[in-house]
């Protein structure tokens, strides 16, 4: 049986006694289990049934957070409302919402992300629980009126995230809005996970390497400038951050990249919107992607590097990955997610993660102090990371 953490037990606790606020853990502070528990318990001691509603920022954390859930609760319809393939029940038309709402008698969960959510609200779905996962993807114009909506109207309404948005223009809303976002219930700081040996610490290394200029061979520069960082660096799984899909693709196909990888016992793979997901030089669909991403990552033999431009970057839990190669500039959010994929604890020998800067351009010199201050930020101020709105 899975035994909550002391700042787990602490939230579960605030949520019972609170109908509204914002939930700040640190990435990898186990902010998941808190929502699934807490929905455990609105089952488990109503005697009414209840609906409840997980908002993710992307498709495919709406597909793992239900994985997730449903690993833990049985005895419950569940509905996702967006566009991507799921076992499922699945659909966006208003019309079959309502009908799926009236045909299924019971507890229910809908899984949805920020795009659509504006389809339960047109549905009228009476809402007892949403949880907001990722919630500072909540302040974006498109989102804010669904956001609204389901603050004003859910019985209950938390808002999870490791990095809050906040507004100093009163022409765009903010997380500091407390009318919609309520107020900070919890806030974990990163280095009492850090103490408690939830997460590990992370470390910085910034590489220094000699300005090129000549873009005719971009892609040969940028294939030596990442083996060479990785074999300074020399750990087993490494995430990439890639300037752009060109940057991967051209990485892969236009130089030595992959035999390079290949002569020192690495596997391969990325995954972006545009060409999808590829391991090995083989094109796979995404959940064989992710399923070999995972038992890569529990394998302590295997040695890879997974490549991507922003879809790894929040949410997704990747067990094992041991560095992050930061290629591309960032802002303070996507930093702070990023890092919080190689914090996780993994075997023994792992001791913190690893962030490396290869700075060889005006990228990665902004780069690389954005991600010193995030550390700084967080790690060693125990603040969260907050980005703010200023115009």
């Amino acid at each position: 049986m899975f035994k909550l953490r002391n700042h787990q037990l602490a939230i579960l606790n605030t949520l019972q006694q609170n109908s509204k606020g914002q939930i700040i853990v640190p990435t990898g502070g186990g902010k998941t289990i808190c929502m699934i528990e807490d929905a455990k318990y609105q089952f488990q001691f109503n005697s009414v049934s209840k609906t409840i509603v997980v908002v993710a920022p992307r498709i495919l954390l709406a597909q793992q957070l239900c994985a997730d859930f449903l690993e833990l609760i049985d005895n419950v319809h569940v509905l996702h409302v967006h566009s991507g393939e799921t076992h499922h029940t699945s659909t966006t038309k208003i019309d079959l919402i309502r009908d799926w709402m009236g045909d299924n008698v019971g507890n229910k969960i809908i899984f949805t992300t920020y795009h659509s959510l504006h389809k339960l609200m047109e549905s009228d779905v009476f809402v007892d629980t949403i949880y907001f996962d990722e919630a500072h993807n909540g302040v974006q114009k498109n989102f804010v009126e669904a956001v609204e909506y389901h603050s004003m109207y859910a019985n209950r309404c938390y808002f999870f995230t490791a990095t809050p948005k906040h507004s100093k223009t009163p022409f765009k809303i903010g997380m500091n809005d407390q009318d919609i976002f309520g107020r900070v219930l919890v806030n974990v700081p990163a280095p009492k996970l850090v103490d408690e040996g939830v997460i590990l610490p992370p470390k910085v290394r910034i590489k220094k390497i000699d300005v090129v200029d000549d873009s005719r061979f971009k892609h040969e520069h940028d294939c030596d400038h990442v083996v060479s960082t990785m074999d300074e660096i020399g750990v087993d799984k490494i995430l990439i951050c890639a300037r752009s899909t060109k940057q991967i693709v051209n990485l892969v196909s236009q130089s030595d990249f992959c035999f390079e990888l290949k002569s020192r016992g690495y596997s391969w793979m990325y995954i972006t919107s545009k060409t999808g997901a590829v391991i090995d030089g083989k094109k796979v669909d995404r959940e064989s992607f992710f399923n070999t991403l995972n038992a890569w990552g529990q394998d302590d033999s295997k040695r890879f590097v997974v490549i991507h431009h922003s879809i790894l970057s929040e949410g997704i839990n990747v067990k094992g990955l041991e560095a992050a190669l930061f290629l591309r500039n960032m802002d303070y959010i996507t930093i702070s997610q990023t890092i919080g994929r190689v914090i996780r604890k993994g075997n023994e020998s792992k001791t913190y993660g690893l962030l490396c800067v290869p700075v060889y351009d005006k990228v990665g010199i902004s780069t690389a102090r954005k991600v010193e201050a995030v550390v700084d930020t967080v790690f060693d101020k125990g603040q969260p990371a907050i980005s703010t709105i200023t115009k």
